[in-house]
């Protein structure tokens, strides 16, 4: 894995599951626009119309070919810029927020970054096209990426393959793992000279989502396999740990009038995923009754089952009856009493004449 920096985390909590050069600084190219689509979208609504500023014609790299003047709304220039990464797209937003300013923009995305806690990234320009000063770093990127997809337009953008927008312009996204990776769900591909070819992945199966960032890959097929290997191993680490079966007897509890005894069993089962290998250890605690009230229906709640880990509930069943138990007859009572009495009597002659 030639990358200069690589990262692969849990997308749910945030915990990095391995790391390598997370911290250094670099070129980020067009992941950038993730940044440009959020201080876009705190000042802005996506059906608001924006007027195409003159500095947003034709800059480098990447263009939907914007002419000066027209109009689009804010939705489908955060469209052009997340799946085609279109820099004059990215332009159009930076002066339509920033007041005809794109460095008051830039402005806006640092003071962003600064409150979102991105210690090792700095913006010099809203498309990411390399210039000194313009870098951030792969634990910045997964951190940015996480809080992007809390958008939903930006979770709905950054997982389109093709889009059509105004007045006929046909996206189609640089990312090619939305092609090949099952479950992948964004985030934002990213290339220049000095950046090399960059990207933040994320992807969900089931219940678990595993984010992947690859920083300065020497090449385009080599990062879309090195994000392909560590999104496949970030999913082997983590396994679906049974808590609760459902339907298993986890406690008895005394039947009046009986000398058996009745078995409580689970009404559901619960399950949790964990990582393989973390050292979690689960207790049990089940709460029911000494001795039941009768009558009893099959089904019926008497108590529960609550799984712990440490300090922190994780599951929770209701124990239920696994059979009927119906009250007993007044002749039924007599007999049990009788049947006592006899029983201790029997232990008392014994106590007194022994070997009988």
């Amino acid at each position: 894995m030639r990358a200069k920096a690589v990262l692969v985390a849990d997308g749910r909590t945030g915990d990095v599951l391995y790391a390598r050069d997370a911290d250094r600084r670099l070129a980020m190219a067009s992941i950038t626009k993730l940044m440009t689509a959020l201080v876009t979208l705190e000042n802005a609504r996506p059906r608001d119309l924006v007027k195409v500023a003159p500095q947003a014609v034709a800059p480098d790299g990447s263009s939907i070919f914007l002419s000066a003047g027209e109009e689009l709304r804010v939705r489908d220039l955060l469209a052009a810029a997340l799946i085609q990464s279109a820099n004059d797209a990215a332009y159009a937003l930076a002066a339509h927020v920033g007041d005809g300013s794109v460095k008051r923009f830039v402005r806006l995305m640092n003071a962003e970054a600064v409150e979102l806690g991105l210690d090792g990234t700095h913006y010099v320009r809203p498309d990411g096209l390399d210039r000194p000063g313009h870098y951030s770093t792969a634990e910045d990127t997964l951190r940015l990426a996480r809080l992007a997809m809390r958008e939903p337009l930006v979770r709905k953008l950054v997982r389109k393959r093709t889009a059509v927008i105004p007045p006929n312009r046909k996206l189609k996204s640089w990312n090619d793992l939305l092609w090949t990776f099952q479950g992948l769900v964004g985030v934002k591909t990213g290339h220049t000279d000095r950046a090399g070819w960059s990207e933040v992945a994320a992807a969900r199966r089931g219940p678990t989502t595993i984010y992947a960032v690859v920083l300065g890959s020497p090449a385009r097929a080599k990062r879309n396999a090195d994000l392909t290997a560590l999104l496949e191993w970030g999913f082997d680490q983590y396994a679906h740990f049974p808590l609760v079966t459902e339907g298993e007897r986890y406690a008895t509890a005394a039947i009046p009038f009986d000398d058996e005894r009745l078995e409580l069993v689970a009404a559901a089962g619960a399950s949790k995923l964990v990582r393989l290998g973390d050292g979690t250890r689960f207790v049990e605690r089940v709460v029911v009754p000494a001795m039941v009230e009768l009558p009893v229906r099959k089904g019926e709640k008497l108590g529960e089952v609550v799984v712990m880990d440490g300090d922190r509930e994780v599951a929770r069943s209701d124990l239920v009856a696994a059979r009927d138990v119906p009250e007993p007859t007044f002749r039924e009572r007599l007999d049990w009493y009788a049947d006592r009495a006899l029983d201790e009597a029997g232990d008392i002659v014994s106590a007194v004449v022994p070997g009988i």
